[in-house]
């Protein structure tokens, strides 16, 4: 294959297979709802509200105190993990993932969660 077509066999393949992945980095991944009557609805609720706003600390606080509230709350420990995430704090982030797969079984948005599987992957 001559230079040209081995550039455009690589210009190709970036638009159909890396292009797609390159939009998705910088997406958020959405913060889960809490289940009707829980416990932590009010500040599972709260925390949404501000993590849909960017504001990560004040959403981290609102799932800490949903964590808090119900413990065995996948959801809670989900959103935490989102906001840890967000606010750089990968570790422990990997934790409140770990516990909202172990508590979320019946749950398929934790279940086939990309951004859950990736932080697992790694540790």
């Amino acid at each position: 294959m001559n230079r040209l077509g081995i550039g455009a066999t690589l210009t190709i393949s970036f638009f159909l297979f890396g292009a797609p992945l390159w939009a998705d980095m910088n997406k958020t991944a959405p913060a889960l709802k809490a289940p009707a009557g829980s416990k932590a609805e009010q500040h599972i609720n709260e925390g949404i509200e501000h993590y849909n706003q960017q504001h990560w600390d004040v959403a981290k606080k609102h799932f800490q105190e949903a964590v808090k509230t119900d413990p065995s709350a996948a959801e809670a420990h989900y959103d935490l993990a989102l906001s840890l995430d967000k606010s750089g704090d990968h570790k422990t982030a990997i934790e409140h993932f770990k516990k909202a797969l172990e508590l979320g079984k019946d749950n398929p948005e934790i279940q086939q969660s990309g951004i859950l599987h990736a932080h697992l992957k790694k540790h």
